[in-house]
């Protein structure tokens, strides 16, 4: 092979080139960005319309259908899902994966445009947005301190400016502070008084507080700016404001109105560890990495302290970099474990640490060179990456193992070093690229299959390519140029004998002993493999489906929603009782957040002053003896004993699918009749064991009182309905008139009414409306109050109305609990026009199944065609494929001995055992065949290559399967992700391997006797 001669030539040149190569892996690995899943990038468009003071029933006839009907005939579209609150709707158009999202965009802009116009008056611009599942927040930073309004002033001016300059950080969120404004309450006996209305006060102080430019002038060689300076300079000169009534005469602001400055009301209270904070979630731009910004971030946070009070602290709350880099480095930890594991079996093997060094050699130069193939196609350090580097270590000295086997198989012979070299490398090389690519191919439908499975798994698939390629690149060139270096010594088998030699001796005699008794009773063997095989099939209702494991991060979430119209006294009073219980297990948390009412400060829901959400982050899995989900199962007991609300509990995983674990959609044509069937499914699948929280999407309805503005009543005393809205708005809320600088700070000037004026409904019904005329007409006698209570918000799916029924799995696999939940949903009747389907992570989990099934059909087709090329024989290679039946057994013993259910990794393993486990099967019958052309009987022959290909064999599934044993323990943060995978390539592997030993050559044996009497009938013809 003249790869292998060049390399032998020119030592100096494979030296340099590697060094290259290795120092171009070490750059690249300092640019690989690191973060904890691959970037998805998922095609779903979102239309957002806003149609302000809307009932949803409103929203969803005049904003929602129109939007609806005119994208969903965008080419390429799968699921459309739509919502309808008050004021607001949203669209979400979900396309198929392998949709281009940006012309997908602009089909959806102009169909968008088209109906645009058709919608309400009310009804502002619809906008178009690309949906970004890493815009989460990567981080949360708290100020902790005594005034909350210092905070939030601190907040603003030091710390958000200075994340935002920071590298990779998109935007900063402020929350639970509190800002001050400048009062402006208003006397109405006063107004009346002197017939003024409030909207003549907000006019004269939006004038009064107004400065002028009125170009320049010369003056000499000089250009000055002249300038007219109008703006407030302090409290006293609002209070000084004039203002003229109808007669003429000028009053000033102070005559009619008390000024002060003041803390705004705060409707959310917000809480680190147990003390007033302001909190500021940090989002990342698209393309930048988490550690990345997580690194930027606390690096500016000594600079931040030192320009702080003494009394106020800037601490990190949650950093979901940590997990990233614990889950990083364990893999890392894994990888060097599994390495050393490999190199230990070398050398027992091989008893020269020259030769084990030359062959080990492989390891950090294939994963080296990965990571420089990595950078160039854009892949991230994650833990599918290095979890894929972590699986491939055992196989990456496969092809050096065989090379420099074959290599010392010539030194024994009496061949020059240099010469061993060249005739053991160049004979031996195109069987090792047939078998590596057999282990590659396997990748090739993973990467064109739809769907998420592919989205997330590809980078493993592309990683591992990469390590296979770069260790059978090394083992051709550098392997045989290290052999005619390094291995001036043939294997010295004179002497006493090595004690591992001596083992192996004895291994070999049995397993000769055993393969003659296979081939002598092979219809035993074939059955007793049969009966094995569908033995272990009866083992697959018990192993259950989960999607992808959850990752324990130690994240702990607790909502807490009591009744729609609750006040925010007594929501913090249900949530100091969950404080209490939370705070019973202090010693292994680490931080916790919580915001009560605002609407929910962390995004997982709430809404108005009834809701709270705690965000709990425990100490690392390693330094407490509770799992996350017994933590929360704890929690979860006890916060059901809290009266007068309802509290869930939930672990938050690393989960990759979007959707909650069981997720039931409602179809049907009323909301009523789906609000009933949805609280009767959540009674049945109450009773389901594993099925934790289950809740319905419908929400109560929030009281509210309308006030009802009679138009034609109205326009009788000259008073339009904005004019009456915009009265109604001053007396009620106050309006913004201007703003106030002061010390470099801005505070609204807000025109207002006294609160004790408006905060009953008695005082609302008394509120007087000014007309054009000046008359003061009481607001009765043209609105009426009606106290209304209506749907939250109104869902749809595929223009169709729909409710959903959602819930958590806890101490059972997901394929479990969805199969229960199928048989008893299968009994309920429901009303004509009504159905339900299941969704969320259980319909992601089916869907991801069936691509990896069609996935591995056409794997197993790859590996039997190169085979086929390989031994330019259709039969042999149909012979080899004998030994991936067997591999079912270990698959689904190493799950049922292991407790992992079967999952989208496992899947995975099996995908890839089909390209591996035939390795040992090609070389023993190559072997076979070899030993038969030179005239060896086949009896034999069989078991000469048996003897003599059970080292290489032994050699191969030890270096991978003991380098992959970290891995199957599920070792360290992160690992429940790889742990299936590694558990099915160990066990599959070992089985294979034995089945493969004794297997194959009985069905060698029948299918050359079988073709032997075809062939003699074509002659006898």
């Amino acid at each position: 092979m003249r790869l292998v001669n060049t390399s032998i030539k020119r030592p100096v040149g494979v030296i340099m080139i590697v060094l290259a190569i290795l120092a171009m892996g070490f750059i690249s690995f300092r640019n690989l960005p690191v973060d904890l899943y691959p970037d998805i990038d998922l095609p779903i468009a979102v239309v957002a319309t806003s149609y302000d003071d809307a009932a949803p029933q409103e929203v969803e006839e005049l904003v929602t259908r129109p939007v609806e009907d005119s994208v969903s005939t965008i080419e390429g579209v799968d699921t459309i899902q739509a919502q309808s609150q008050p004021g607001s709707s949203l669209v979400v158009i979900m396309f198929s994966m392998d949709t281009d999202l940006d012309q997908a965009l602009l089909d959806v802009r102009e169909s968008v445009d088209q109906v645009s116009g058709m919608l309400p008056d009310g009804a502002n611009d619809p906008s178009v947005l690309r949906f970004d599942p890493q815009q989460m927040p990567v981080m949360w930073v708290g100020l902790t301190g005594d005034d909350q309004a210092t905070l939030q002033n601190l907040a603003e001016e030091e710390v958000e400016p200075t994340f935002e300059r920071q590298e990779g950080v998109g935007s900063v969120t402020i929350e639970g502070g509190e800002t001050e404004e400048i009062q402006v309450e208003l006397d109405d006996q006063r107004l009346s008084q002197f017939g003024l209305s409030s909207q003549q006060v907000m006019e004269a102080v939006q004038s009064a507080n107004q400065s002028a430019s009125l170009g320049v002038i010369d003056r000499g060689t000089q250009e000055l700016q002249l300038r007219i300076p109008g703006e407030y300079g302090s409290i006293e000169e609002i209070g000084e404001t004039l203002i003229q009534t109808e007669e003429g005469d000028f009053l000033r602001l102070n005559d009619i109105a008390t000024i002060e400055q003041r803390t705004l009301e705060s409707d959310e209270r917000t809480l680190v560890n147990g003390q007033n904070a302001v909190v500021m979630s940090i989002l990342k731009q698209t393309d930048a990495n988490t550690v990345g910004v997580s690194d930027e971030v606390i690096g500016s946070m000594d600079d931040i302290q030192g320009n702080l009070p003494e009394s106020v602290e800037v601490d990190v709350v949650f950093d979901t970099a940590d997990f990233i880099r614990e889950a990083i480095d364990s893999v890392f930890q894994n990888i060097l474990i599994g390495a050393a594991f490999a190199v230990v079996v070398l050398l027992l093997f091989l008893k020269s640490f020259r030769a084990t060094l030359v062959i080990g050699l492989s390891i950090p130069i294939a994963v080296i060179t990965a990571f420089t193939l990595m950078y160039f196609t854009g892949e991230t350090v994650n833990i599918l990456t290095m979890g894929g580097l972590a699986l491939g270590i055992g196989m990456m000295v496969d092809s050096s193992i065989v090379i420099l086997e074959h290599i010392y198989t010539y030194r024994e012979r009496g061949y020059g070093i240099k010469e061993a070299a060249r005739r053991g490398a160049s004979e031996i090389a195109p069987a090792v690229i047939a078998s590596t690519t057999t282990t590659l191919v396997v990748f090739l439908p993973i990467v064109f299959v739809d769907g998420i499975a592919s989205e997330i798994f590809t980078p493993l698939a592309i990683t591992v390519a990469f390590a296979l390629i770069a260790s059978l690149a090394a083992s051709v060139t550098l392997i045989p140029m290290l052999s005619s270096k390094l291995l001036t010594k043939a294997i010295d088998q004179g002497g006493r004998r090595y004690w591992f030699d001596r083992f192996l001796s004895r291994v070999i005699t049995i397993y000769q002993k055993m393969l003659r008794g296979v081939l002598k009773f092979r219809k035993t063997m074939i059955l007793g493999t049969f009966a094995i095989v569908v033995g272990s099939l009866f083992l697959l209702p018990q192993l259950g489906a989960a999607f992808i494991p959850e990752a324990d991060q130690g994240q702990i979430e607790v909502s807490v929603e009591t009744p729609t119209g609750t006040n925010l006294e007594t929501t913090e009073n249900v949530a100091d009782r969950v404080n209490e219980i939370i705070q019973e297990d202090e010693d292994i948390i680490e931080s916790n957040f919580v915001t009560i009412g605002g609407g929910g400060g962390m995004g997982f829901g709430g809404g108005g002053n009834n809701g709270a959400d705690y965000m709990v982050q425990l100490i690392p899995s390693s330094e407490r003896e509770r799992t996350t989900e017994e933590v929360m199962r704890d929690w979860d007991e006890q916060v059901q004993d809290i009266a007068g609300a309802d509290i869930t509990v939930n672990a938050m995983g690393a989960n990759i699918s979007g959707g909650d674990p069981i997720q039931i959609q409602l179809t049907g044509d009323d909301y009523e009749v789906l609000d009933e069937i949805a609280d009767q499914f959540v009674d049945i699948i109450s009773e389901v064991e594993g099925v934790h929280n289950p809740t319905t999407s419908t929400e109560e309805g929030r009281p509210e009182m309308q006030i009802q503005v009679d138009r034609d009543v109205a326009s009788e005393y000259g008073l339009t309905y904005q004019q009456v809205m915009g009265q109604l708005q001053m007396e009620l809320m106050g309006q913004v008139a201007t703003q106030y600088r002061s010390g470099g700070e801005e505070l609204d000037v807000r025109v207002m009414t006294p609160e004790d004026e408006r905060s009953a409904i008695e005082d609302i019904e008394n509120i007087t409306i000014q007309s054009p005329t000046g008359a003061s007409i009481e607001l009765t006698e043209v609105a009426q109050l009606v106290q209304v209570e209506g749907p939250a918000s109104l869902s749809r799916q595929n223009q169709q109305r729909t409710v959903n029924v959602t819930s958590g799995i806890d101490g059972r696999d997901l394929g479990s609990v969805t199969g229960d939940i199928e048989n008893l949903l299968s009994g309920v009747d429901l009303p004509d026009g009504y159905d339900w389907s299941m969704g969320g992570e259980a319909e992601d989990m089916a869907e991801a199944f069936e691509d990896l099934a069609i996935a591995l059909l056409f794997s197993i087709f790859l590996v039997y065609a190169v085979m086929a090329v390989q031994f330019e024989n259709f039969l042999h290679p149909f012979v080899i494929m004998f030994s991936l039946p067997a591999t079912i057994v270990g698959v689904i013993l190493g799950l049922f001995v292991t407790g992992l259910p079967f999952s989208i990794p496992a899947f995975i393993g099996i995908i890839m055992l089909a390209g591996i486990v035939v390795n040992n099967a090609i070389v023993l019958v190559d072997y076979i065949n070899i030993l038969r052309g030179k005239g060896k009987e086949r009896f034999e022959a069989i078991l000469e290559a048996g003897a003599n290909r059970l080292r290489p064999i032994l050699m191969t599934t030890l270096t991978t399967v003991l380098g992959m044993i970290p891995l199957s323990l599920g070792l360290g943060e992160g690992a429940e992700a790889q742990q299936p995978l590694a558990v099915v390539i160990i066990f599959g592997l070992t089985v294979s391997m034995i089945f493969t030993l004794l297997l194959i050559p009985v069905v060698y044996t029948l299918f050359d006797d079988l073709s032997a009497k075809f062939t003699r009938r074509k002659v006898e013809e």
